[in-house]
């Protein structure tokens, strides 16, 4: 029964996309707002149909309904009822839907909030918007279908994959997908806005808060996927530059390019062509991002099994860029600047260097990501490009990114005098220069090291004199500095919201180049009652215990006493955890943290012999935490950057007649 009502339901949402187009477009030809009003309706009436199909899968996972082919595969009696909701996104057919629901939310919230302030951009939105959405649903609906039933119904399901069973699964991937489906919302308005011939930047200031939200939660998803990585994958460190990592940082740089250059449009009028294709890149790479996870093109530990829907993504990323292409194409003569750039020391040309330095650093990784389509494809054997030909291609370019955080916002629009810039620089420069010579002193002594210290310090320092004078030109006019500094913030949330992002991106980059640099490993096979040194630390080995856990689960766990400085600080428990039903095993590291160092300890092999030998591979994580507590401040400056501002939002000009597209 409910694979049944599933189907049809997941049918009807696919037909009501369909028909949102035709009508939208028919409304928009026959310049008729009854065809236009039926489409908004039938795209708005996905949602419920899609989240009527989701409950229904969450409901026979938790039921244990293994009849549905879904089910069997990515749960089983045994699971926890938390992995088991979470489930609906462990595997390809539930992960997909999940997109849907997630999509229809979105066009649903966009159709209800800005149907009257945009009106005359509605129906462009609902034909961009369902373009995409009739894809993801066809896939759903007839390749990838969630309710498919088994032939044979087992007694149990096959259990989620050992990888995603870990808190972490019930926040990190939702994150991932509202950053991926939120970029569509921006996407359709700016096509919407060529599609009208519509010369205006009112879609600009309609999406910029869907932008920074979907910015966020995939940011929010890539700082999650860093402390799941490190948690899990039992390696030591937090990003290793695999494909579906690259593939979810890639849209977000774009992203994060396209915000800071659209502040030059509205401010400056400038750059409506590169805005334009920044917004356009974002999505297709969201696309792309999507295709490499799903169709096992290139091999990582994140992606899914290879599928057939290969094929159909790349048909779909070429007709999206075909259609952008034609589309600003068409448009070009409205998308012309306004004014040029009058000095290259100006904020708008700091916004236009950052942009730069963005984009090299996504082309690097892009090429680097895809180098094994790219060598198969040329020489018939796949290439691989590890992590440290990535970390030496792109230290220089995030070096100079991060002296530029600090720099830009020093800069006046039009024109800065070099003068001016010199004083405000000299002593943060100097501040940070006796901070460098001291840490020397301390015993850090690698010259990158030191340079990567000093421009974050640097940097950091530029950034919160912004704080610190936008304070005291508040507390001049009789404010008490508390006052002074929230009411700072609250009456430019968009650009001390910025500060705060730069602040915790500048607190990760202090615990990446620490750790980076000063990181410590070793391996080695310890006899029951051995020890080992490292730095400040002693490690015991007290043994080894095996026992059953939930699930069919067979666990071997090693006991370790910690000492640091010959105290005992921490009990460590390393384990290796078995899932028999499928013979996958999965290693749990155990670590020791603190805000200046994590002792990291995985379990790699266990003896059991008479003298109970177990080896043990040991990392020593300095300033590890740091890219967590940045990853907070991030979150925290980017909810400030989106919240409403408290002043009354300007009315803009309503026409009331549906907006035809032009020749």
């Amino acid at each position: 029964m409910i694979a049944d009502i599933g189907f049809i339901t997941l049918l009807t949402a696919f037909l009501c996309a369909v028909y949102a187009i035709i009508a939208a477009a028919y409304g928009i030809r026959k310049k008729d707002d009854r065809w236009v009003r039926s489409a908004r309706n039938a795209i708005i009436a996905t949602f419920p149909l899609l989240l009527l199909a989701a409950g229904l899968i969450i409901t026979a996972l938790l039921t244990g309904d293994f009849s549905i082919r879904y089910v069997s595969s990515v749960s089983s009696r045994g699971m926890p009822t938390y992995l088991k909701v979470t489930a609906l996104w462990g595997g390809q057919a539930g992960s997909l839907l999940f997109w849907n629901l997630l999509m229809s939310a979105f066009t649903a919230t966009v159709m209800l909030s800005k149907w009257r302030e945009q009106k005359e951009l509605m129906p462009y939105v609902i034909i961009v918007v369902g373009m995409t959405q009739v894809f993801f649903l066809l896939l759903s609906t007839f390749i990838e279908d969630p309710f498919a039933r088994n032939v044979v119904i087992p007694a149990d399901g096959q259990g989620l994959n050992p990888l995603l069973r870990h808190p972490g699964m019930i926040i990190h991937p939702p994150m991932l997908y509202l950053g991926f489906v939120g970029f569509t919302i921006p996407y359709a308005f700016a096509m919407a806005s060529l599609m009208s011939n519509q010369q205006s930047d009112n879609w600009i200031h309609t999406t910029r808060r869907w932008t920074l939200i979907a910015w966020l939660f995939l940011g929010l998803g890539l700082i999650l996927g860093g402390r799941w990585a490190y948690d899990v994958l039992g390696w030591g460190g937090y990003w290793g530059w695999d494909p579906v990592e690259n593939a979810s940082l890639m849209p977000w740089l774009a992203g994060t390019a396209f915000l800071h250059s659209v502040m030059i449009q509205e401010k400056m009028r400038m750059f409506k062509m590169w805005n334009m294709f920044l917004i356009v890149l974002t999505y297709c790479l969201v696309i792309l991002g999507t295709f490499i996870v799903r169709s096992g093109v290139i091999s990582s530990v994140h992606s899914f099994a290879q599928s057939a829907i290969g094929p159909l993504f790349f048909a779909f990323i070429v007709i999206m860029f075909i259609f952008s292409a034609y589309w600003v194409t068409k448009r070009h003569d409205t998308l012309r600047s306004e004014n040029q750039l009058v000095s290259y020391l100006s904020r708008e040309a700091a916004f236009l260097y950052n942009n730069f330095l963005i984009m090299a650093i996504l082309a690097v990784v892009f090429l680097f990501t895809y180098y094994p389509i790219f060598s198969e494809l040329f020489t018939g054997e796949k290439g691989f490009v590890g992590p440290p030909v990535y970390e030496r291609a792109l230290a220089p370019l995030f070096a100079v990114l991060v002296l530029l955080m600090g720099v830009a916002p020093l800069t006046m629009w039009y024109r800065t005098s070099i003068k001016r810039l010199g004083r405000s620089i000299i002593w943060p420069a100097l501040g940070s220069t006796v901070f460098i010579v001291a840490l020397f002193f301390l015993g850090v002594h690698l010259w990158a090291a030191l340079l990567g210290f000093w421009l974050v310090t640097f940097s950091a320092a530029l950034t919160i004199m912004e704080f610190v004078k936008g304070t005291r030109a508040r507390m001049r006019k009789g404010e008490a500095p508390w006052t002074a500094f929230n009411n700072l913030m609250a009456r430019n949330r968009r650009r001390y919201g910025g500060y705060w992002i730069h602040i915790g991106v500048l607190i990760m980059a202090f615990g990446i180049v620490a750790d980076g640099m000063y990181q410590t490993e070793t391996q080695l096979r310890l006899l029951q009652g051995e020890s080992i040194t490292l730095g400040d630390f002693e490690m015991r080995f007290n043994g080894v215990t095996r026992y059953p856990g939930a699930d069919d689960l067979l666990i071997t766990e090693a006991n370790l006493d910690l000492y640091k400085n010959g105290k005992l600080v921490r009990q460590l428990t390393p384990k290796i955890e078995l899932y028999q039903r499928s013979g996958q095993p999965m290693t749990i590291p155990s670590a020791r943290s603190t805000i200046t160092e994590d002792f990291y300890v995985i379990l790699v092999n266990w003896e059991p012999t008479s003298a109970d030998a177990a080896t043990f591979r040991i990392f020593l994580n300095p300033l590890i935490n740091w890219v967590w507590a940045g990853g907070l401040v991030f979150v925290f400056g980017t909810i400030i950057a989106a919240w409403p501002e408290r002043e009354k939002q300007r009315v803009r000009a309503r026409k009331p007649a549906i907006a035809v597209a032009g020749d």
